[in-house]
């Protein structure tokens, strides 16, 4: 089950069952069954707006986020989806932080859910530095079904591990 390693974390079970969806060459079928069609947030300045608004929705006393965009260099074979990155910088005597969010540029021709669940990831590192109880609780205030969309991601991702090919491409 080496074509795995995104889905390591869960059980045996749901493993085998994902490997069944593979050896029948249906993974890529059930994705496309629950998520239909690509996001239309091409450009970072889209992004950028897309995060902004789910920032001014659910953390509004949050520093704010400096800067959005796509990065090409983000590899999600080093299991990166998205980086949050925070620089501090002396201004007069005063120490300031800005807060930048990248996301990997496969992620431009996905479903929005999936999307959504990238920037909720990353908007929580703002509050919440670990990926403990309390990161975990405030993703699922901001996305309810974070759990599931995170799952589906992992299902996608494996799915590009073993076909190479992309299921959704924009209109």
């Amino acid at each position: 089950m080496s074509s795995l390693k995104y889905l390591s974390a869960y059980s045996e079970q749901t493993q085998q069952q994902v490997s069944q969806l593979i050896a029948q060459n249906k993974l890529g079928e059930v994705l496309l069954k629950r998520y239909s069609k690509p996001h239309e947030l091409r450009t970072d300045r889209a992004l950028y707006q897309y995060v902004q608004d789910l920032k001014s929705e659910f953390l509004r006393n949050a520093d704010p986020i400096n800067k959005v965009e796509y990065d090409s260099k983000i590899h999600v074979i080093n299991h990166a989806l998205g980086l949050h990155t925070s620089i501090s910088r002396v201004q007069g005597g005063k120490l300031k932080a800005k807060h930048e969010i990248r996301v990997a540029t496969v992620f431009k021709e996905v479903p929005l859910e999936f999307l959504r669940m990238i920037a909720v990831h990353e908007l929580a590192h703002i509050k919440e530095k670990q990926h403990d109880k309390a990161f975990y609780k405030l993703c699922t205030y901001m996305e309810p079904n974070y759990h599931q969309y995170e799952f589906d991601l992992r299902l996608y991702l494996t799915q590009l591990d073993t076909e190479g090919r992309k299921l959704w491409s924009p209109n």
